[in-house]
């Protein structure tokens, strides 16, 4: 399961959990994560999940700006399009940050194996 973290000054404010298939999030009550914060537009942007076409039981997750004011922001960079989330990414939603926390990667930790010549 993936998880959604919102930093105040680099301390745990909030956790959203990303079960659904779709979670929308701004400041207007009808979001699944809602932020009460003017800087955040109605339906800022929204994080889709869907299978991964490489890895059976896997999931993908994606973060789509919905045409905001002040922007989607991962990693630095403005979110164009669905741009894919990994684990430890900073998302930022006009002033507020995230951190995206993937719970799934721990398991294709043993698959991994380094190669050295």
């Amino acid at each position: 399961m993936s998880t959604l973290i919102q930093l105040i000054d680099d301390v745990v404010a909030n956790k959203f959990d990303l079960g659904r298939e779709q979670t929308s999030i701004g400041r207007h009550g009808d979001n699944a994560i809602q932020i009460d914060d003017v800087s955040v537009s109605a339906h800022h942007a929204i994080i889709r999940q869907k299978n991964s076409s490489y890895f059976v039981g896997m999931v993908e997750v994606f973060v789509e700006d919905l045409g905001s004011t002040n922007g989607t922001f991962l990693n630095g960079k403005k979110v164009e399009g669905p741009t894919r989330l990994n684990n430890n990414d900073v998302l930022r939603l006009a002033w507020n940050e995230f951190k995206f926390v993937d719970d799934s990667i721990s398991k294709l930790d043993g698959t991994a194996h380094i190669l050295q010549e």
